[in-house]
């Protein structure tokens, strides 16, 4: 049976996620793309209907919405008689979206942790702080929500779940990397929401280590890989969504995720920040005006949308996961490389939009489908691991497997 879906969210994880449900003519009945600007909302079905290359597509109609208003959001869900929401917008919403799919019985999907615009970096761990207290109300109204569908929360998710099914007996640390080789010719620019982005980086970093939760300071540990397809790449202990639920899910695991960044946006990173130009927390000008720093930058930095015509290179996003099998110390890497040129001529898109998004569809499918229509709410990692990767493959995201004994990962990792 077709399902409508309504994606909440126009910027370019939103576009991904049209262009490819709009290709599941066997799947999805009517489409919907909505944001408080609806402008973004018409420009991605413009985008979508110029793709004439394709032979099943679907028409996205577009709606004006303030996610912000649970009650406008719960109107224009029974208006497009959606019965799965795909939440792309920023994390701020996610709160008001999922009560509003709660009261209409639509499953959820996002791709990313709730946050509270008056904190940064809260105490962990966070899903426990805002999403899960929610868990019981939607197993007693039956509803799907699943948390964190994107790459890294998603896929990675879906890896470790994949490592400790198939792999591992017994599973001892998770370390995830993402790496972004690529170039997109700005002086200084985020892949995603800005705001979203650089809150990321100005708190405590958290990691899950020996059964507890450790601080670091950001860019204060790194690591250095000789990586499949990116060569040799450093990255830094980075605190990040997926922590937070695998560290529930595989307690007795050592947790860390790794994210690459050159010394220029670290430099710049460290200005803005010293300045005081990443808080969140409002200034008075002399004229009485209030200003948020954090949202000056963002709205002065380029849209990431803009970046997909210029964007070269690629990704690469991984797990490393370590422990025994067969009573022997094992390891394996399972890991997805995508290239942002390929991307803009595929969808118009660059590989950091496209690596979150297209999960994201491929989580609608597969509730729609009823493989993930579980009337519950989970994390990725709690759900089969197999159909999910397997279509992400067939969407565009095939995921490539090295493993060995410890020690000897082809020389490829190390550090």
């Amino acid at each position: 049976m077709k399902k409508n879906i309504l994606i909440i969210g126009a910027g370019g994880v939103g576009h991904v996620v049209a262009h490819k449900l709009a290709t599941a003519a066997d799947s999805v009945g009517s489409l919907h793309i909505a944001s408080r600007t609806i402008e973004k909302c018409n420009a991605i079905a413009e985008s979508v209907a110029a793709k004439a290359n394709v032979e099943a597509r679907i028409v996205v109609q577009t709606h004006k919405l303030n996610a912000f208003d649970a009650a406008a959001t719960i109107d224009l869900i029974r208006q497009t008689e959606a019965s799965i929401v795909v939440n792309v917008g920023p994390s701020f919403i996610n709160l008001a979206v999922l009560r509003a799919c709660i009261e209409t019985g639509a499953a959820y999907i996002d791709t990313a942790i709730h946050e509270d615009p008056q904190k940064v970096c809260e105490q962990p761990p966070w899903y426990a702080n805002h999403e899960w207290p929610l868990r019981a109300e939607c197993e007693r109204r039956g509803i799907t929500a699943i948390l964190g569908a994107g790459f890294d929360p998603g896929v990675v998710n879906a890896y470790v779940a994949l490592a400790a099914q198939d792999h591992l007996d017994a599973l001892d640390s998770i370390d995830i990397i993402d790496v972004n080789a690529g170039s997109h010719g700005q002086y200084f620019a985020t892949n995603f929401n800005a705001e979203i982005n650089l809150r990321e980086f100005t708190g405590d970093v958290w990691t899950w280590q020996e059964g507890r939760w450790v601080a670091n300071a950001m860019f204060e540990i790194s690591r250095i890989d000789d990586l499949p397809i990116v060569g040799r790449q450093k990255s830094y202990l980075t605190g990040h969504d997926e922590i937070h639920s695998l560290s529930a899910h595989f307690p007795h695991a050592d947790i860390r995720f790794w994210m690459g960044f050159d010394e220029h946006y670290i430099t710049v990173f460290e200005v803005l920040k010293n300045l005081g130009l990443l808080s969140e927390k409002p200034v008075v000008l002399a004229d009485g005006t209030k200003v948020v720093p954090l949202q000056l930058v963002k709205h002065l930095l380029p849209d990431p949308a803009s970046l997909a015509p210029m964007y070269q290179g690629k990704t690469f996003i991984g797990v490393l996961a370590k422990g025994t099998r067969d009573g022997k110390p094992h390891q394996v890497l399972l890991y997805n490389t995508c290239d942002h040129a390929d991307c803009f001529t595929e969808i118009s898109s660059q590989a950091i939009a496209y690596t979150a998004g297209v999960p994201a569809a491929a989580a609608a499918l597969l509730v729609g489908h009823g493989d993930w229509d579980i009337g519950r709410m989970v994390n990725v990692e709690q759900l089969p691991p197999r159909p999910f990767l397997a279509l992400t493959a067939q969407m565009g995201l095939p995921t490539s497997i090295v493993q060995a004994p410890l020690g000897n990962l082809f020389g490829r990792l190390h550090g």
